[in-house]
């Protein structure tokens, strides 16, 4: 690849990603609630970090660093949409998300059941607790 080339995709690369990764800063802080918050900061960031990454990678072409890249793309991919799902399951749990924002509570039915269920276990283990 030319160097014209290579410093172009360069450059479109990092301002693609500074770009992304901006507007994930800038929901951060816009954002109303938590939920919303939390797709701001995984989705562009994931893919204003995989730009960095592919452009790198394409800078510096090397099994290494191909290697280290998609290792560095696969656990940003498998760990920012989980923690953002625990984070976001803390916030409805703990009721601090705005519930006249959302338009479908697909969640409602099955945290009652759980919440139910809890308490009839806790119930029963208290009535099972042997001290008494």
């Amino acid at each position: 690849m030319s160097a014209e080339l290579s410093d172009a995709l360069t450059a479109a690369f990092i301002v693609v990603s500074a770009f992304l990764c901006a507007a994930a800063g800038i929901g951060l802080l816009r954002f109303p609630d938590v939920l919303s918050r939390l797709h701001a900061a995984t989705k562009p960031q994931i893919l204003g970090l995989g730009l960095i990454v592919l452009d790198v990678a394409v800078s510096n072409i090397s099994l290494g660093t191909v290697v280290f890249a998609i290792a560095i793309l696969f656990f940003q991919g498998l760990t920012a949409p989980i923690s953002a799902h625990m984070v976001g399951r803390a916030a409805y749990r703990g009721d601090h998300l705005r519930r006249d924002l959302i338009v479908t509570d697909e969640l409602a039915d099955a945290v009652q059941r759980a919440d139910a269920r809890d308490r009839a276990e806790a119930s029963r283990d208290d009535r099972d607790d042997p001290r008494d």
